[in-house]
């Protein structure tokens, strides 16, 4: 039982899906949003599903698949969270969790274009577990809490631009925030639908060759962990994504780095939450 937006960019419908048909919510919520979210909408959906309340939305199967939440307030990441990825980029392992934000406008379809930046020669590839958040995350003192607090899951992109990243100074922010630089979808889980989120398997090809094989199981700081984390330093609200770190493969920690370019096409897969595809092109 997964939730989704289906349809052109703006006006998508949000649906809830089981076993291959999108039952459509409109008669619940316009769509799934913070607000949605923060009163129940998720219970509220599965509820109505149940008793055969939500109509089947015809034509469900040929629509564009927009990003699973609308309108997030903030896209937290946090950097160098697997160990295999902290080895391969010559990275110590920190000994707190590396925060940094991007713009919520990157946030696209699954499917959607993802578009290298002008004056780009760096443009790399990150497959990350996100958390949509639920409800209030605020000086949380518990993982209990931090559990609580979380919506569901979803597969995150973290596409970065490695030159304004890395060697532009400042701010990591000025290589993660590009337009279309963060694909996210299809489907948001349900948390209760995913029993550990620290045994899942992440893997991503750029042309049809394995780049990223990793697991949850990896990270240097579990999910819960980030959540409680980030709550001491900023509200989290009902809507906001926090992408929770890459494994190994990125461009980045090649001998030789083979970097995006137009005509590229990245496919990632996240154990239970689907399926994602981005064909890449030129701003």
């Amino acid at each position: 039982m997964m939730f989704a937006r289906l349809g052109p960019q703006g006006a998508e419908i949000p649906v809830i899906q089981h076993d291959g048909v999108s039952y459509d919510l409109r008669g619940l919520t316009a769509d799934l949003d913070g607000d949605f979210l923060a009163a129940g909408g998720l219970a509220r959906s599965r509820s109505a599903l149940a008793a055969g309340e939500l109509p089947v939305l015809e034509g469900a199967e040929t629509m564009r698949v927009g990003a699973p939440v609308s309108r997030p307030s903030k896209v937290v990441c946090i950097g160098l969270n697997y160990r295999d990825h902290a080895a391969e980029t010559g990275a110590t392992i920190p000994a707190e969790p590396v925060v940094f934000m991007k713009d919520p406008w990157t946030v696209i379809g699954p499917n959607d274009e993802v578009l290298v930046p002008r004056r780009s020669v760096k443009t790399d590839w990150e497959v990350e577990l996100a958390v949509i958040i639920g409800s209030t995350a605020r000086y949380l003192d518990s993982d209990e809490e931090a559990l609580a607090c979380i919506a569901g899951y979803a597969i995150s992109n973290d596409v970065s631009e490695r030159e304004f990243q890395l060697e532009r100074s400042g701010q990591w922010d000025k290589g993660k925030s590009c337009e279309t630089f963060n694909p996210l979808g299809p489907v948001l889980v349900p948390a209760d639908l995913v029993p550990d989120p620290q045994n899942l398997a992440l893997r991503l090809s750029v042309n049809g060759v394995s780049r990223q094989n990793g697991t949850t199981a990896d990270m240097v700081f579990s999910v819960l962990h980030v959540i409680r984390y980030l709550s001491q330093f900023m509200v989290l609200r009902p809507g906001d994504i926090v992408n929770t770190g890459t494994p190994a493969g990125v461009a980045l920690g090649m001998k030789e780095p083979v970097y995006l370019v137009a005509g590229d096409v990245m496919e990632l897969e996240i154990e239970g939450l689907g399926m994602s595809r981005q064909q890449v092109g030129q701003a």
